[in-house]
């Protein structure tokens, strides 16, 4: 599995998101790797890590990241989990496979009409990208047209770094298990709880302004995870390492220390 890693000290896992790879975590890597010895993945099918046969399914995610640790020797390792990358992490914390745990705005725990929402405007804004593929990096360093493409996962699209923008957003249309993933998320089943070790700390936090995974899920996953704390990122749409880079570096750094 292709990695990036960072720093030095007490070792950290980050795991992005759907259609995403290591760079995610671009704003907060120098934050984190001042503390910590940073691993950074790119989840297979994403980035430079080639597909799986199950690739497509978020079982086959969870169980390429299991095995990557054992192979590694990592089990007991802190973990960051951003989208479906925190559901991750919920669900190897579930299997006593991490150590601390902080995920950031987990998928899996829609309900009724919020599934084909999710499903619905996920996948509209992925055939959009393709079709905008080759103008992409023209487009991503428009403030108007930043505003336009990631109104539903940043609450202040139009501050994001053009580079940043453009690599999430191509990330997106060169995901070859994009629509398989997107479609197993929204019809499979919610994500339980609680952690296997109710000893290890698990942070959940959830951007206020976020309009993919709505805040009216966080209770759900704290009901699943009683465990854990809850912490509201106030100004912040689905990705906090992106609108509230320094919270979110500090809530990591402190959660895992």
């Amino acid at each position: 599995m292709h990695h990036i890693t960072r720093g030095v000290g007490k070792p950290l896992l980050l795991i992005h998101g759907l259609g995403s790879s290591w760079r995610a975590w671009q704003l907060i890597l120098d934050d984190l790797a001042a503390e910590r010895s940073v691993i950074a993945i790119d989840l297979p099918g994403h980035g430079a890590t080639a597909a799986e046969q199950d690739s497509g399914t978020f079982e086959g995610l969870v169980g390429s990241v299991e095995r990557y640790l054992l192979v590694n020797d990592l089990v007991g390792i802190d973990v960051v989990g951003s989208s479906m990358g925190a559901r991750i992490v919920l669900e190897l914390a579930r299997r006593g496979k991490v150590g601390n745990v902080v995920s950031l705005d987990p998928g899996g725990f829609w309900r009724g009409w919020e599934r084909s929402y999710f499903r619905t405007t996920i996948g509209l804004s992925a055939k959009l990208l393709r079709v905008l593929r080759s103008r992409l990096p023209v487009i991503s360093r428009s403030a108007a047209a930043r505003t336009a493409l990631l109104a539903q996962l940043s609450a202040k699209p139009s501050a994001l770094p053009p580079a940043l923008v453009c690599t999430e957003l191509t990330g997106i249309t060169d995901t070859a298990t994009f629509d398989s993933l997107v479609v197993d998320l929204a019809t499979g089943p919610e994500q339980k709880g609680p952690a296997a070790d109710p000893a290890q700390r698990i942070v959940i936090g959830w951007g206020r302004h976020d309009r993919l995974c709505l805040p009216r899920q966080a209770t759900r996953a704290a009901a699943a995870f009683p465990a854990a704390t809850l912490h509201w990122f106030d100004h912040s749409g689905h990705f906090p390492m992106w609108d509230m880079p320094r919270e979110t570096a500090a809530l990591i750094l402190q959660a895992t220390r």
